[in-house]
């Protein structure tokens, strides 16, 4: 694609890095063909090609008035599912130039009052977790009185998680980011994680002082925020980097594509770039670890019938399409097959708050896909997902480790045995 940036304007690092991106793109179309809002609507504006000419526009004509609240909008609708640039023969990283374009369209039309504080109450009730825990069981103990929308996402009171293993004892030591919301929505995922990968040898260090990854801060549009939450991560890593910890594991492929783009986002920060690049590559999601384990040594006691949905984040972001899906069936869980499994569900995050009509639209879609196989459970692998199809009240939704963990059988292995007081008095629903 031809642009028209000026010479002053490319001095400019957004400006020519958005010009490095348009250049890619050989405006073919195939995006507009994995577009679930582009499905949806079928307007050329709410799909790739036409996001990225109206990007265009608005960045090579600074004093246009031509970039107006429509222009938002149709960039608002784009859930970052990243399908396009699954699809797309040329390469173009849509992501990036998305990330430019929205950060430039809330310099030159400001929201209204009321979309700014609906963004700001998100950023500031999701990102810390005993606040986001606090909000969550007043919510619960109050649920009538909660609005529609944030009541059909709100899930009951959670069960207990169970007792996690002391960690420390294995030579094999991994670093966990719990996040902001899981500990709330789910906080058996992570110790069902724990319990796992105990029994494989391998413990879990804490790092209680690394927060949020920084994806709810980057994604609305508060990207210093973003970054701060970023650095911060990193200083509360770093030590157990420096002591030589295998990896940081991801429990939820959101947090993980955020943290496995740390080195891209600080490439220019002087002070964290470096650290920036060691975090990313150590980042990993959990089914990296375990698809490279011994798996024959985990005694399974059934099998449950899944329908597994993977989130955009693990197949699109991640380029892990297909991981998940052939390590439960290596375990011998069988797969109920699922159609457009490419598409999204429309959780995207903060989406379904804020776009909650689409959001809705594609995930009653998801769900008919995922249910056409009569799966007992449908299984994913990030708390949003998660949440968002659970909502529906209809399959029950869980995170894939939760069902591995819960039909293990519970014995420890010889070289583990100073920890079979410890599993076996966990119940078989691994609480």
């Amino acid at each position: 694609m031809q642009t028209h940036f000026t010479e002053a304007d490319l001095q400019q690092p957004h400006i020519r890095e958005a010009d490095r991106v348009l250049r890619t793109c050989v405006h073919c179309g195939f995006c507009n063909a994995t577009c679930p809002t582009y499905q949806l609507l079928g307007d050329e504006r709410d799909g790739p090609r036409g996001r990225i000419y109206l990007m265009k526009q608005m960045l090579e004509n600074p004093d246009d008035d031509n970039v107006t609240e429509e222009t938002r909008l149709h960039l608002d609708r784009c859930l970052t599912c990243r399908n396009c640039e699954t699809t797309c023969p040329s390469g173009v990283e849509y992501h990036k130039l998305l990330d430019i374009g929205r950060a430039e369209i809330e310099r030159r039309v400001p929201r209204s009052a009321p979309d700014r504080a609906l963004r700001l109450g998100l950023r500031k009730a999701l990102v810390d977790p005993a606040r986001f825990k606090a909000l969550l069981k007043m919510g619960q103990v109050f649920r009538p009185l909660v609005p529609g929308n944030l009541r059909r996402k709100m899930p009951p009171a959670p069960e207990d998680a169970g007792r996690r293993p002391e960690g420390g004892r294995h030579a094999r030591q991994m670093l966990i980011l719990e996040g902001c919301v899981q500990p709330g929505l789910s906080p058996n995922t992570n110790a069902a994680t724990a319990r796992v990968l105990d029994r494989l040898g391998i413990g879990l260090t804490p790092a209680p002082e690394a927060g949020c990854c920084g994806a709810i801060d980057y994604h609305l549009n508060a990207q210093e925020a973003g970054r701060a939450r970023m650095r911060a991560n990193i200083d509360a890593w770093w030590p157990h980097v420096e002591a030589g910890v295998e990896a940081i594991v991801q429990t939820a492929s959101g947090c993980g594509a955020m943290v496995k783009e740390y080195a891209e986002v600080l490439a220019d920060d002087p002070d964290y770039a470096e650290k920036a690049e060691r975090i990313s590559a150590l980042a990993k999601d959990l089914v990296e670890i375990l698809r490279d384990e011994d798996l024959e040594r985990l005694t399974l006691r059934e099998h449950k019938r899944l329908a597994f949905h993977c989130p955009c984040t693990l197949q699109h972001a991640q380029k892990l399409g297909g991981s998940v899906d052939a390590l439960l069936a290596r375990l011998g869980f069988p797969l109920t097959p699922v159609q457009d499994a490419h598409l999204c569900c429309g959780s995207a995050g903060t989406y379904s708050v804020t776009q909650p009509e689409l959001a809705t639209q594609l995930r009653d879609n998801k769900l008919d896909a995922l249910e056409a196989g009569s799966p007992e459970v449908i299984v994913t692998a990030n708390i949003g997902c998660q949440t968002h199809l659970a909502g529906a009240g209809r399959t029950p939704v869980r995170h894939w480790i939760e069902i591995v963990d819960e039909v293990l059988e519970r014995t420890s292995f010889p070289e583990h045995s100073s920890a079979t007081s410890e599993t076996q008095e966990l119940d078989p629903e691994g609480e």
